[in-house]
C-alpha cells in the first residue's frame, strides 16, 4: 500500500524560478526510500514540501497525498495549517540536519521531549515523566534523567540528533522523514546514528524516507532510490538496479565516486594492517 504519493510536485521560488519540477515517486508502508542529491539539488525541499513546511514565498504545485491507517487520505499542498498539525507527529515526522533547529535552546530536553508524548498519548505526571525516559532510553542515551535535565548547548551534537530523533518518534508516525541526519556528526558518531536509525525503524514498522547527498551512507539503509539534479530526478529505482547498471551520466558519476571512496578505504585499512 502506498503511504506516501508524490506526484508531479513542482516548488517555485517567490521570485518564480523552479526549484523542483515535475517529482514523482511513491513510497509504501514499512518500505524505505532514498532521496539522493547534491546541495541544491532540490531534496531537503521536498521534505519540506511533504511535511507542508515550505519557507514563506514558496509555492508547491502537484500532488503529496498521504494515506495513513485510520487517518485516511490527505492531500498535502494546499492544505490548511490546522489539518496539516493533525498529520504532523502522528502521520509523518521529520529528523533535519541539524538537531539544533528542531530543540528549543531554553527549554530543558525533557520538557521538549515531554510535549509530543503528552499531546500524542494525553499523558500526565509520572506517567509521562517516566515516558520521556523510556523515550530517550530508546535512542540509546545514557542517563537519561541527566540528559532530560541538561539545555542543547550542555550535551553533544550526536546526543543532540537522538533526542531529536526521540521527538520525531514520539507520536509513533507511520512515515520517518530523515534528512541528511548524519552529516553534521564525525564519523563514529554517523555509523551509530545510522544503527540505531536502521533498527528503530525496523522495531516499529516504519517507512523511512532517507534523505543524502552520500550514496554510500544512503545505500546501506534503503532498498530504492531516486536521484536529483538541479530539482529534477534522473534515475530511480530499485538500489541495486540504479548501483549495478546507472543509465544516467549523473548516476553514474555518483556510483563511481561511491567505489572510488571505498576502494581507497579499503587500501587504507590493508596497509594499516600489514
Amino acid at each position: 500500500m502506498s503511504l506516501l504519493e508524490v506526484t508531479g510536485l513542482g516548488v517555485r521560488s517567490a521570485d518564480g524560478r523552479d526549484l523542483i519540477s515535475d517529482l514523482s515517486f511513491t513510497v509504501d508502508a514499512g518500505s524505505r526510500f532514498g532521496l539522493i542529491g547534491e546541495s541544491g539539488s532540490g531534496k531537503s525541499l521536498t521534505a519540506l514540501a511533504i511535511m507542508g513546511l515550505l519557507p514563506p514565498g514558496m509555492t508547491a504545485s502537484g500532488s503529496v497525498a498521504l494515506d495513513v491507517p485510520g487517518m485516511g487520505r490527505t492531500e498535502i499542498v494546499g492544505a490548511r495549517e490546522r489539518l496539516l498539525n493533525r498529520l504532523r507527529g502522528r502521520a509523518a515526522s521529520v529528523v533535519f540536519q541539524e538537531p539544533l533547529t528542531a530543540l528549543d535552546p531554553l527549554m530543558r530536553i525533557g520538557h521538549q521531549v515531554a510535549e509530543p508524548l503528552r499531546r500524542a498519548q494525553g499523558l500526565r505526571g509520572q506517567a509521562l515523566r517516566e515516558a520521556v525516559t523510556t523515550a530517550l532510553e530508546e535512542v540509546r542515551l545514557a542517563e537519561p534523567d541527566r540528559i532530560a535535565r541538561a539545555y542543547p548547548h550542555e550535551i553533544s551534537g550526536g546526543q543532540r540528533q537522538r533526542v531529536a530523533i526521540a521527538m520525531a518518534l514520539a507520536c509513533r508516525p507511520a512515515l520517518l522523514i530523515a534528512d541528511e541526519p548524519t552529516t553534521a556528526l564525525d564519523v563514529t558518531v554517523q555509523a551509530e546514528v545510522l544503527a540505531l536509525l536502521d533498527g528503530l525503524v525496523s522495531a516499529r514498522s516504519m517507512a523511512l524516507l532517507f534523505i543524502g547527498h552520500d550514496l554510500a551512507v544512503v545505500s546501506g539503509i534503503t532498498d530504492h532510490v531516486l536521484i536529483l539534479k538541479d530539482g529534477t530526478a534522473v534515475e530511480s529505482g530499485a538500489l541495486l538496479d540504479v548501483v549495478n547498471a546507472p543509465r544516467h551520466p549523473y548516476a553514474r558519476e555518483l556510483v563511481s565516486s561511491a567505489r572510488e571512496l571505498d576502494a581507497a578505504l579499503n587500501g587504507l585499512d590493508g596497509g594499516g594492517r600489514s
